[in-house]
């Protein structure tokens, strides 16, 4: 640096994350959502011994299947297994005692710079930030990275990830989100007060997503490895200059017009794209997470009711965190309060389709999404089940009006433009006095009870009908969060990842977080939500009456209380705790073919890193939480993909932690030496090629 060169100003001083996370992570990720006001300040009640005389502990699911009980809830799940004893159901010969599929020797915490698999696995990586995804792209050059070159790149902080079949069995489409950038460790030289035109359009075109074509025939028959086919015909980027379209009842409303979109139908990019899942029909689905902290000046807004709206989603502010508006006029809410409303959406797209559009479904309701799952009901139906990532906020499902038919693209196009959006609200079997905020179970032995999906709109193509007084249909999907404030939702902590159980039907909720529950003003300890100051998450289990994913009422458990083992406000299904990986803030989550459920942390706050958790939900191992891996020092697993021989898992934001940056980074993964971190996708496998989990 010469003396002319002007200094760099530093990073500012970040103070500790409440959680497992720091204070990096949270600024860049989520815009210091947790401390900020909490945008829920409906006075929502829980009902909590609405049902407790017409659910009971005897009334709930034995060995798995969902059975119909009488009263207000009709369907609830059933009796925990008795406890395995010590050492026993292991395949023999001294293999690891486990479910089929989880055979595997738990990995111990760690804080390591490395991805850490069992003994016996192998690792590898299949795609970094800035790997070429087409012929023409440029070698990375982290120093030197412009905006041209990272459009033909696999972008920053991948969070979702799946796998799609393409011709012959080695073959696949992977698809992957692009969650958010952290300009101060991507940059040199980055100045977080006075970032340059060009550090913005590169962190503009490391947002998005990627399709990347993926081979496993490179590396022989017991590999796992997967590699990308640099210039397939198939590989795409979306970023934030991509045109996506508005569908369903909310496209061309003037809730969505613009100066640059004066007919409502266009948007450039998407943002913040947490998780997501993959239809039945061969698309994806994408979830726009924390759009909020990409917009400025909420707090100079002067329309009195857009001011309340903006508010609600979390954005109350002046400049953003990125300073985008001083180089794009949509993200400052005083030239363009319309911009957000075009944000916040679920978007499919058609991975097989490398001409078609991405389309922001509007049917589905627009609020801080976590992921998007889907199972379809008895006669046909699409179900759509979400979470709204904020704390206090509500976990929701879509119906469809139309069924899906087998090999009818054209008629499945359609589906999500078409149907009915739900709430929870969730009631508990045990009265209130037993819920002591310390996880201690009430004297039925487990936490549960039934509950209701309320309906809060329909929307016929081009058309919505609202369910929620004073709300019209628009408004109620642009303005979701507000309609589920008034209906009475279950405020819940952090409602993330939901997956269906393939096998059983029961759908499975991760609930990372909410260390304000029961704070002074804020909404205490509930049955579906039993812990103040909840550091570090639960998992739900929901089962609709009849097994049917079209029924409006359903039972509920809680089948995991994370945290320390050894920490008697914790709990595992009922397994001996003794035998158990300790496990903190669940994000994402899977299942297996064997049933099992797979869980992905965030911000894990037992001091560890984070990691990815095998479990079995059923059998004489239900409860039994292992760890399968860890990820490097400052990284987060999401994204999670198991298959027969192989299991997958996006590494975001490697190294991301409190004093890092460019030029000091605090990891060298994947690259090792002294190379900056890449967030990547890595995968891993049995080194002797048999499948993974079985003796």
């Amino acid at each position: 640096m010469t003396e002319t060169t002007p200094r760099r100003r530093l990073l500012p001083l970040l103070s500790a994350h409440p959680g497992g996370r720091s204070a990096m992570t949270c600024r860049y990720r989520c815009g210091d959502a947790c401390f900020h006001d909490i945008p829920n300040t409906s006075g929502n009640d829980y009902f909590g011994d609405v049902v407790a005389s017409a659910v009971s502990r005897r009334s709930l699911l034995k060995a798995g299947a969902v059975i119909a009980v009488t009263g207000a809830a009709t369907t609830a799940l059933g009796q925990e297994p008795a406890m395995a004893a010590p050492g026993k159901g292991g395949p023999g010969n001294g293999a690891p005692a486990g479910a089929p599929g989880l055979r595997f020797d738990a990995v111990a915490p760690n804080t390591a710079d490395v991805l850490t698999p069992p003994p016996g696995y192998l690792q590898d990586i299949v795609l970094r930030w800035g790997d070429p995804l087409f012929t023409d792209a440029p070698a990375f050059d982290p120093a030197n990275q412009s905006a041209e070159a990272q459009q033909r790149q696999f972008g920053y902080n991948c969070d979702y990830l799946g796998l799609l079949p393409l011709k012959g069995r080695q073959d696949f489409l992977l698809v992957a989100n692009h969650e958010y950038t952290t300009e101060g460790m991507m940059f040199p030289g980055y100045d977080p007060d006075n970032p340059t035109a060009e550090q913005v359009a590169t962190a503009w075109a490391a947002h998005g997503l990627s399709i990347v074509a993926v081979t496993s025939g490179r590396r022989g028959k017991r590999s796992g490895a997967l590699d990308p086919v640099v210039g397939h015909r198939l590989n795409r980027r979306f970023h934030t200059g991509t045109a996506f379209e508005l569908s369903g009842p909310v496209a061309g409303s003037p809730v969505v017009r613009t100066g640059a979109d004066p007919e409502g139908r266009t948007v450039l990019g998407t943002l913040n794209n947490c998780s997501g899942g993959l239809t039945q029909w061969g698309t994806w689905l994408t979830a726009e997470e924390n759009f909020n902290q990409y917009f400025a000046h909420a707090a100079s807004v002067a329309d009195p009711v857009v001011k309340e709206r903006l508010r609600r989603y979390g954005m109350s502010g002046g400049a953003s965190e990125r300073k985008w508006e001083r180089f794009d006029d949509r993200f400052d809410l005083t030239k363009e309060p319309n911009e957000a409303n075009r944000f916040g959406w679920i978007v499919e797209i058609d991975p097989y389709d490398p001409t078609s559009t991405p389309r922001k479904r509007t049917a589905l309701g627009r609020f801080k999404h976590e992921a998007a799952t889907t199972r379809l009901t008895r006669d046909g139906r699409v179900a759509v089940y979400m979470g709204d990532d904020e704390r206090f906020d509500y976990f929701y499902k879509f119906v469809s009006t139309g069924r899906y038919r087998r090999g009818d693209d054209r008629r499945n196009a359609d589906l999500l433009d078409n149907g009915t959006l739900y709430v929870a609200r969730f009631t508990g079997s045990s009265p209130a006095a037993e819920i002591t905020g310390d996880g201690a179970l009430p004297s039925d032995g487990a936490f549960d009870g039934g509950g209701e999906w309320i309906p809060l709109v329909t929307s016929t193509g081009s058309e919505a009908v609202s369910h929620v007084p004073g709300m019209s249909g628009v408004e109620v999907l642009t303005f979701t969060r507000q309609a589920g404030d008034a209906v009475g939702a279950t405020k819940m902590d952090r409602p993330e990842d939901v997956e269906p159980s393939p096998r059983s039907g029961v759908v499975y909720l991760a609930l990372t977080n909410n260390s304000n529950r029961g704070v002074v003003g804020q909404a205490g300890a509930d049955e579906a939500n039993p812990r103040t100051k909840n550091r570090h998450g639960h998992v739900v289990e929901v089962a609709e009456r009849r097994n049917d994913a079209g029924e409006l009422a359903f039972g509920w458990r809680i089948f995991l209380l994370c945290g320390d083992p050894n920490d008697p406000g914790t709990y595992f299904a009922g397994f001996d705790k003794s035998q158990v990986s300790p496990i903190s803030c669940p994000d994402n989550v899977t299942f297996d073919k064997y049933g099992n459920l797979w869980i992905s942390t965030d911000g894990n706050a037992l001091g560890s890193n984070d990691g990815l958790f095998g479990v079995a939900v059923e059998g004489e191992f239900r409860g039994q939480v292992k760890q399968f891996l860890t990820v490097p020092r400052g990284a987060e697993a999401c994204g999670p993909w198991v298959e027969d021989d192989r299991v997958l898992v996006c590494v975001q934001h490697p190294g991301e932690t409190d004093g890092a940056a460019f030029e000091t980074p605090t990891s060298h993964w994947p690259d090792g030496g002294t190379a900056i971190p890449r967030p990547s996708i890595a995968v891993a496998w049995r080194a002797d090629g048999k499948k993974i989990g079985h003796a």
